[in-house]
């Protein structure tokens, strides 16, 4: 499998990770025991598909599926998972690339596969954020089943046409680039707001 491909797969595992890492592994874990995809698993990502890192990426993403679509606790999910996502992330697109001749190039996939790993995990974190401001949790389960079908439609692709896949990613990545700064101010607002309410202090300008 070329180049392009691989390239694919590490772009596609970083910004999936951003959303659902349990499901990332699972699949890869899957992937690599049962010959889903017609791409043979790294070494370095081998142990994914050991039936103890299965059972556990398993157990993990059933708990992240609920989770994931309970008002309040999607935020206090994504909050923990932080830490846990963004240098996942960051493994996981060095480990797809596989065997690299130069470090600096694993080391480059790295930082480009964390980083797109962390900017979807904050417009992802910031806009079901946005949406606990609301009481009723139709638009948080709406929300969390669109990421599960993405994430799965996402992957299917970057393995399927990773032409059209990276396409879609630099896209993605220019509009993550706009308007992640948006969602954020608009965050701030709604907490200037609420810390102004209680105060009794006037209320703050709304973001344009």
């Amino acid at each position: 499998m070329d180049q392009l491909t691989n390239l694919a797969i590490a772009g596609g595992l970083a910004w999936a990770s951003g959303i659902r890492l349990y499901a990332v592994l699972f699949i890869l874990g899957l992937s690599g025991r049962f010959h889903l995809f017609d791409w043979q698993l790294p070494a370095s990502l081998e142990v994914l598909s050991h039936p103890f890192v299965l059972a556990t990426t398993g157990v993990l993403l059933f708990l992240e599926f609920f989770a994931d679509k309970i008002p309040g606790l999607d935020s206090i999910w994504d909050a923990i998972h932080t830490f846990v996502r963004i240098p996942a992330g960051a493994l996981l697109a060095m480990g797809a690339m596989g065997q690299q001749d130069s470090a600096a190039w694993a080391i480059v996939v790295g930082l480009v596969g964390g980083t797109i790993t962390a900017g979807t995990h904050f417009t992802k974190a910031g806009t079901r954020a946005l949406l606990n401001t609301s009481p009723e949790p139709v638009s948080n389960m709406t929300a969390s089943v669109t990421e599960d079908a993405a994430v799965i439609g996402g992957l299917w692709l970057a393995f399927a046409n990773p032409v059209v896949f990276l396409l879609l990613l630099v896209l993605f990545v220019l509009l993550m680039i706009w308007v992640l700064p948006k969602i954020w101010r608009l965050i701030k607002y709604i907490i200037n707001r609420i810390i102004a309410f209680v105060s009794g202090a006037p209320q703050p300008l709304r973001p344009s």
